[in-house]
């Protein structure tokens, strides 16, 4: 009887995790837009120092209302420095570089790195069990993304070597924080692992955004892309950050990273009902090749350990 009790608990858990996932995603999926608003008086660096910047203060009085911000092992605030450089500072960095330096068709397509990347690295360090029906999911996903994106849309040539390069190491360092960042953050606490994450990649992330920040003629920034670049850093930064962080805790770091082949089917679901497009028959196929793909990689298998 306790057995199917634990057995329920941990069913809620997951349910839970990936209700979180998808949240995240659609958080994500509204930052492209209001983010290229924002973008248009505010210089690309500032806005991710102002993110980070305005995200750490926020969790720093959370946590301080919620107890302390002392960690229990004093290696954990190494290894939290270095998360934050692989899932903040150097992702971000990479990630807006890398936008500036080659096509949007380009960046859509070599984020589907990401998933790939972290289920690679996960079982080669093995946080996770190698299950070739994974894999086979995350491919799958990722040719609904080849599908939506239109490949031939994507243009590599020596004009964007650069910063396609960029964004692949962006992939690369993201699915390297998704893949290891889940022992720090279960021993000490959702909130208080990502206070510390912000808190460290404010360090270089904040100096230098408000370095490029003065150099701009701040009076001619309207009040409504100041409430903009908030709801980036709140609603787009800290929220999915903290939602992250706990499906981490919940579910293999490969089932958190597939979660992210959803955001191109989101933004393909807001323009049909909001701007009313028309659905093709690419577009259907390429949403079937990707809510197959994610079912695959999520899917609890049978001598997984049930902590996962």
């Amino acid at each position: 009887m306790m057995q199917i009790s634990d057995d329920r608990a941990l069913a809620k858990q997951a349910y839970l995790a990936h209700i979180a996932l998808l949240t995240v995603q659609i958080l994500f999926g509204t930052l492209p837009v209001i983010g290229k608003t924002v973008l248009q008086k505010i210089p690309a660096i500032s806005l991710v120092g102002i993110r980070v910047g305005v995200t750490a203060i926020a969790l720093i009085f959370i946590q301080r209302y919620r107890g302390n911000l002392k960690l229990i092992q004093k290696s954990d605030y190494l290894k939290l420095f270095l998360l934050s450089f692989f899932g903040v500072t150097f992702n971000q960095i990479l990630f807006i570089g890398g936008l500036s330096l080659t096509k949007a068709s380009n960046v859509s397509l070599l984020a589907a790195t990401i998933p790939i990347f972290t289920f690679g690295i996960s079982s080669l360090m093995g946080n996770e069990a190698f299950y070739k029906i994974k894999l086979m999911g995350i491919l799958t996903a990722a040719c609904g993304v080849l599908i939506l994106t239109n490949i031939h849309e994507v243009s590599f040539s020596s004009d964007t070597t650069i910063g396609d390069s960029m964004i692949i190491l962006n992939s690369l360092s993201y699915g390297i924080y998704v893949a290891i960042s889940k022992n720090v953050i279960l021993r000490n606490g959702l909130i208080k692992s990502v206070t510390w994450l912000f808190v460290f990649a404010s360090i270089f992330c904040v100096p230098i955004g408000m370095l490029q920040l003065l150099r701009t003629d701040i009076s001619s920034i309207p009040f409504n892309l100041w409430v903009l670049t908030l709801y980036i850093a709140i609603f787009a930064t800290l929220v999915p950050y903290l939602l992250n962080a706990f499906a981490l805790t919940k579910v293999n770091p490969s089932s958190v990273a597939v979660y992210i082949y959803l955001q191109p089917l989101i933004g393909f679901l807001s323009a049909v009902l909001i701007l009313k497009e028309e659905i093709t028959t690419p577009s259907l196929l390429a949403a079937i090749f990707i809510m197959v793909g994610v079912f695959l990689t999520t899917k609890p298998h049978r001598n997984e350990p049930s902590s996962q």
